[in-house]
């Protein structure tokens, strides 16, 4: 099938990094398979994470199939762009069609896109991974690529206002080396050593990070335990 959507909205997307300067820093891009199906699995801190997602497997010249929440797809401006960059949609209260529509997809040799922590994480650490991933690579025999983000949370967040300005920030994307499931091994088991993995990553992509807080008001994007104002996991549960 021709794409016909999704490399404009590549393009766009470089554009906007660009215009706004952001500053990527892209590292162990050459993990993402050139061939066959993956699951590509990254933390969640922002609305725009998916975007940077993708980003990564471009070196690869793979288009990432992305697992996202029905009502992305009915609203009238991103539904168009997301069913014609034939992403798919999760409705949770039907989640056996999501899961099989995502295990046909890897079986037909594409890149699915999933976030294990299935919403935001407003501490910006990692939350309890869900086990869908796991199954899906086990039944689809395919190999999943662990993944960090950091910095994308202060452009687009829970319960805080875009910074679409031409503002410098730094965003840092890692991938890891991929995982299979081991024989026999349970669907729980799998998922710990995925999230073992992406915290790896997430902790190597902030120590790596330039940027710390301005003073006192800009600590928001920084989790408490790294001496930011973030809500504890505790607190962003209740």
């Amino acid at each position: 099938m021709a794409e016909l959507v999704y490399p404009p909205v590549i393009a766009a997307a470089r554009t906007m990094f660009r215009v706004l300067d952001w500053k990527i820093d892209l590292a162990g891009a050459e993990w993402v398979p050139r061939s066959g199906g993956a699951l590509l699995v990254s933390n969640h801190i922002s609305y725009l994470d998916f975007v940077f997602c993708g980003q990564a497997a471009q070196p690869s010249r793979r288009l990432v199939r992305f697992m996202a929440k029905q009502s992305v797809f009915d609203h009238r401006i991103s539904g168009p762009l997301m069913r014609g960059m034939r992403h798919i949609p999760v409705d949770r209260a039907d989640g056996v069609q999501a899961f099989q529509h995502a295990l046909r997809a890897l079986q037909d040799g594409e890149v699915v896109g999933v976030f294990p922590e299935a919403t935001i994480s407003r501490s910006f650490t990692l939350k309890r991974f869900k086990s869908g991933a796991a199954r899906l690579a086990t039944e689809a025999g395919v190999p999943m690529v662990p993944m960090a983000l950091w910095g994308t949370q202060r452009l687009w967040t829970k319960g805080r206002p875009r910074n679409f300005s031409r503002s410098h920030i730094p965003v840092r994307i890692r991938v890891g080396e991929p995982l299979r499931p081991e024989p026999d091994e349970k669907p729980d088991a799998l998922t710990d050593r995925l999230r073992d993995r992406v915290e790896t990553l997430l902790v190597q992509a902030q120590q790596d990070y330039p940027d710390r807080p301005k003073g006192p008001d800009d600590g928001w994007w920084l989790p408490a335990h790294l001496g930011g104002t973030a809500p504890t996991p505790e607190q962003a549960r209740q």
